[in-house]
């Protein structure tokens, strides 16, 4: 991983978005300072689409895409995305999976949040998980004491021995059932909102994100970048990142952002 400062200017005037994940990377010990929200409003006022890329469920998603200086959201590590159009008052919702399909997966998801319980002991049901439509995350850190490593590797292969895909993140353990990935859904959202090929086009973005399932989005995106607690899964992680910032969480985002932004002086202005 090379430093953000050495991330090519002429890369970054030339970006059509940023993606980026939200929890750790644009926040900071839970919590999204001004600054971090502030370098979103500034990126998309310099003309990028910014489009958070999350393991955060539906009902957060919906306020996300509603409030937030955004052109859209994508949700629970890419079962859905949302758009909304201002100009016509509508939010957008497109899921890989139907409604009968998720209900069904939800059921799955009740039994199996009641093993893993069960076996790995000082783990819970996240807070969020009210607000989900298609996935079970596992709080390992957020509101209950950090687990050890043996626990949130114990609850990955309880997920995977049901069938369903696990993926960590700083705070939970997202499992559902289902292909699919921040990537691809991420790729639908740049086709339906942008219309464009992200294969085609993926030099012209930049993912920022921390933690392992940001991997699938390291390896695609060539300019990729983490904030600095990145390194923290180092050993743990499929892939890293071509760039990391010094800074951890926010502060590392807002360097990102400057830096990206630094190739845009025409247009991009700080307030």
């Amino acid at each position: 991983m090379q430093p953000v400062s050495n991330l090519p200017l002429e890369i970054a005037g030339n970006l059509l978005g940023l993606f980026t994940d939200i929890d750790d990377t644009i926040t900071t010990e839970g919590q999204l300072p001004a600054a971090a929200y502030a370098a979103l409003e500034r990126l998309h006022q310099s003309g990028l689409a910014v489009v958070p890329i999350t393991g955060r469920p539906a009902g957060w998603c919906d306020m996300v895409a509603r409030f937030w200086p955004v052109s859209g959201v994508v949700g629970e590590n890419g079962a859905f995305y949302f758009r909304y159009d201002h100009a016509a008052k509508k939010m957008i919702r497109q899921f890989v999976a139907s409604d009968a399909e998720r209900a069904e997966n939800r059921k799955k998801l009740v039994t199996l949040s009641a093993k893993i319980l069960a076996e790995v002991p000082g783990s819970a049901i996240a807070s969020d998980q009210l607000y989900r439509e298609a996935d079970l995350a596992i709080d390992f850190c957020e509101d209950v004491p950090p687990l050890p490593r043996e626990a949130v590797d114990k609850i990955v292969s309880l997920f995977e021995a049901a069938g369903a895909v696990a993926k960590v993140s700083s705070i939970h353990v997202n499992g559902w059932f289902g292909r699919y990935d921040k990537l691809s859904m991420t790729r639908r959202f740049v086709q339906d909102a942008m219309g464009l090929d992200l294969d085609a086009a993926k030099e012209r973005f930049v993912f920022c994100g921390d933690s392992p399932n940001d991997a699938p989005m390291f390896s695609f995106f060539p300019f990729a970048c983490g904030v600095a607690n990145v390194k923290d899964f180092i050993g743990r992680i499929d892939a890293l990142p071509a760039y990391v910032s010094t800074g951890r969480g926010g502060q590392g985002f807002v360097e990102i952002a400057d830096r990206i932004l630094s190739a845009r002086p025409k247009i991009a202005k700080k307030d």
